[in-house]
């Protein structure tokens, strides 16, 4: 009796001192993480990736099964006055020890992206670790996304990623039986086009949350004066702290109501399938598994709201202007007053250059019709036309500027796209304009 009753004991003990669980008795987690962009001022990205990374870890999912893709570029740079150390919030602590890292610098390419999620492992041979998404029919998969958006693309260090071949993708892994479930959270301007409509079906185990509708922007938050850059991004730093204080026995829904509710910046919205977002998130992001007590505790009791600490919140397309601002108010010598002023007119007079580009591009492709320029540089339309959408943005970037180099050049995106889909334009009269106005 006495051992029965110690064994049970032990049970109970290690139960509520939690276990990692997994989805179900033959399934395994997966997950990849992607910061899309490079540059300090960009700095919140890798370190909402690198959040992301410590908060799967810690629920249990082994290195083996999380994939990530970061420049590497913001840990050790000369601008960071912490070397080594990232952080996600003010007085935050190190998010960036620990994290592995599979793919850095160069290999951070839309092409390398989608051979890991499709586990395209001949593909990513000799490239960094060369992991690749090897999950099968009864796995739960887990993609994050975090960098720059335009109405249907993403960007990354080197190139673009369409809504067409980011959904293609992932009709290919439900082809492959890649999953049993797979979510997706993307941070990104306009995040909300790359599954809008048909895009994403409804039917392919699939449930996608996006930081912004399909015509807005997200948002950056979190100015830090130390390391002069912003730290996170509203949403992603929405789901994280409520992840860090709820833990992961919430459900889907759950987290995207109040995450929706907290996100008063612009609009997150929900896509593709809804009947399993009543699922726990632990089923994703790894859980450990508390006391019978706890998990009934969590199921009746609504996670409290997350004070706004985002009172800072700046739109992505600004951060470069406000970071250089607070820089200048901060600024202690003439001489640096001097020079942030030099390199805030620099960069409003890049902007203007890039406009200006933009609206001549327009109006060679309409024969000057003012009001049909107008109307393109006013409207943000959801792509359907990616033949043409893909050749215009490839055409801007190699002809005008790099649009995964040059942020404000991305966000000229949107006039491509509504000028391929409006009947008085043609793709050859677009990409001929785009090669005769950025030649001169």
């Amino acid at each position: 009796m006495r051992y029965f009753a110690l064994l049970s004991l032990f049970s109970l003990a290690a139960l509520v001192a939690g276990s990692p669980v997994e989805p179900d008795a033959e399934g395994k987690h997966w997950a990849v993480l992607v910061a899309g962009s490079a540059g300090y001022y960009n700095y919140r990205h890798q370190a909402d990736v690198c959040h992301a990374y410590q908060i799967l870890h810690k629920h249990g999912i082994p290195d083996e099964r999380i994939i990530v893709f970061m420049m590497d570029d913001i840990a050790e740079s000369n601008e960071n006055p912490t070397k080594g150390i990232l952080i996600n919030k003010l007085n935050g602590t190190d998010v960036y020890h620990g994290v592995v890292k599979d793919y850095t610098g160069e290999q951070v390419t839309p092409e390398n992206f989608l051979n890991v999620i499709t586990g395209n492992k001949e593909a990513m041979a000799g490239k960094g670790s060369g992991k690749v998404l090897e999950s099968g029919p009864n796995d739960h998969v887990f993609i994050n996304f975090v960098d720059h958006g335009a109405p249907g693309f993403v960007a990354f260090p080197r190139g673009t990623l369409s809504a067409k071949e980011l959904n293609s993708a992932l009709e290919k892994m439900h082809t492959k039986k890649m999953y049993k479930q797979l979510v997706f959270y993307m941070e990104a301007c306009e995040s909300g086009s790359m599954f809008e409509g048909d895009l994403l079906p409804k039917n392919r185990d699939i449930f996608a949350t996006t930081a912004a509708n399909a015509h807005e922007s997200s948002y950056a938050c979190y100015y830090d004066k130390l390391r002069r850059t912003f730290l996170g991004d509203v949403y992603s730093v929405k789901w994280m702290e409520d992840t860090d204080k709820v833990g992961t026995t919430e459900d889907l829904q759950t987290q995207f109501l109040s995450v929706k509710e907290e996100t008063k910046s612009s609009h997150v919205m929900e896509f593709g399938d809804m009947k399993f977002n009543t699922e726990q998130i632990q089923e994703f992001l790894g859980g450990v598994q508390g006391s019978a007590i706890d998990k009934q505790l969590r199921r009746i009791t609504a996670p409290a709201a997350i004070k706004d600490y985002c009172a800072d919140k700046v739109a992505s397309p600004n951060v470069p202007l406000a970071i250089l601002y607070n820089r200048l108010m901060d600024a202690t010598t003439e001489q640096e007053k001097t020079e942030l002023r030099i390199a805030l007119s620099d960069e409003l007079s890049l902007r203007n250059q890039i406009a200006d580009v933009t609206a001549k591009i327009v109006e060679g492709a309409n024969n000057s019709d003012q009001d049909m320029t107008s109307e393109i540089l006013s409207t943000k339309t959801q792509p359907r036309d990616f033949d043409c959408a893909e050749a215009a943005v490839h055409a801007y970037s190699s002809s005008c500027f790099d649009v995964s180099q040059v942020d404000f050049a991305f966000r000229q995106v949107y006039a491509l796209v509504n000028m391929c889909e409006n009947e008085n334009f043609s793709k050859t009269s677009i990409l001929s304009a785009i090669g005769s106005v950025c030649k001169s």
